[in-house]
């Protein structure tokens, strides 16, 4: 599943508004200069490029994982990722969440096109650090991490990105459906949709490709499936701590707050972890979810699960619903593209 494995492929749209004008040049820039540099994957694989075998594998698998989102799951067919760009990186942007202390609401920064958004990305490290430092100030509790991958929702063509090739190869064949999900299904100010759809489609694509790359028998696909249900347990576990804790928000209001609230502020949210540990981490079949109790809790970073992972059993009930037909599923909530509340209207579906 695409959050766990480094919350890597995060959608990461990187448009602005005319009053970020700095902002603007330097994200266009940097992604001019990576379409300056992308190569057919045929040419790369030829090239200079000292790739191993282990990268080569890893390339010519996401050809095959391309097709198989465009001929077998019908999403709409693009150049995306038949090119290769060497970033020389370990990350192609970082992006930076933000959120309220008191309150389980996550900050959603504007921008044309695509909407509000509840994150913003940087090529660069240090500009994302100078952002968080700002939320900071301002109030909000911040999380920054680095991204493999992002789409551009169509407006440019992405590519296969060397960052991409770190990820295990069942890893980037979910990541590369969850991202040209974005591009044939996007509900512009509704982020969190948008995201567990990708995050769905990606889980139940990975194990169709599997069962038809290596048989119902594939020791991949046995991985897959128990990590799918490792995604269904911890959807569940986070989507209560998270009701759980906005509650105790609620509970807690105050006009001004002190430093012995904020004390206990932190104390709850260290319990998120312990519950995890005490309670999830022993039903869990795989080690995909363990670095989870690693670092320390906080609004923003309980808020990106907030946006991937809260309530996905929605799409579930629908999918289970339809067959367990993925394409008649993927076809059904393509009815949803004009509603102003999909996640509504999904359960009257």
């Amino acid at each position: 599943m695409i959050l766990k494995k480094n919350l890597a492929a995060l959608g990461c749209f990187l448009f602005l508004s005319s009053c970020q004008i700095g902002y603007y040049f330097s994200s266009g820039m940097n992604q001019w200069k990576m379409a300056n540099t992308r190569e057919p994957i045929d040419e790369a694989l030829l090239k200079k490029h000292a790739f191993t075998n282990d990268q080569k594998n890893k390339i010519l698998l996401s050809q095959k994982a391309r097709v198989f989102a465009f001929e077998k799951l019908k999403l709409k067919e693009t150049k995306n990722y038949s090119t290769y760009i060497e970033l020389g990186r370990p990350y192609v942007t970082w992006v930076v969440q933000a959120a309220e202390k008191w309150e389980m609401k996550n900050y959603e920064w504007s921008f044309p096109v695509v909407g509000k958004m509840p994150y913003k990305g940087y090529f660069n490290e240090a500009d994302a650090l100078k952002e968080s430092a700002l939320m900071q100030e301002k109030g909000y509790d911040t999380y920054v991490r680095g991204v493999a991958a992002y789409s551009t929702l169509g407006w440019f063509q992405d590519s296969l990105l060397s960052s991409m090739l770190r990820y295990k190869e069942h890893d980037l064949v979910n990541t590369i459906i969850h991202e040209i999900v974005h591009t044939t299904i996007y509900i512009k100010n509704n982020a969190d949709f948008n995201e567990k759809l990708a995050v769905f489609i990606g889980a139940k694509g990975s194990e169709m490709f599997y069962r038809d790359l290596e048989g119902e028998k594939s020791k991949t696909l046995e991985l897959i499936q128990n990590e799918n249900a490792d995604d269904v347990l911890f959807a569940q576990f986070v989507s209560n701590e998270i009701a759980s804790i906005d509650t105790w928000y609620s509970n807690h209001k105050k006009e001004v707050y002190s430093k012995e609230d904020e004390s206990q502020r932190e104390s709850r949210l260290s319990l998120v972890i312990d519950h995890f540990s005490q309670n999830l981490k022993p039903q869990l079949k795989t080690n995909a979810y363990f670095k989870f109790e690693k670092e320390k809790m906080n609004n923003a970073r309980l808020g990106l699960y907030k946006t991937y992972m809260e309530n996905l059993d929605d799409f579930e009930v629908l999918y289970r619903k339809l067959d367990r037909d993925l394409l008649k599923f993927i076809s059904t909530v393509k009815s949803l593209e004009k509603s102003d509340d999909p996640e509504t209207d999904l359960k009257k579906l």
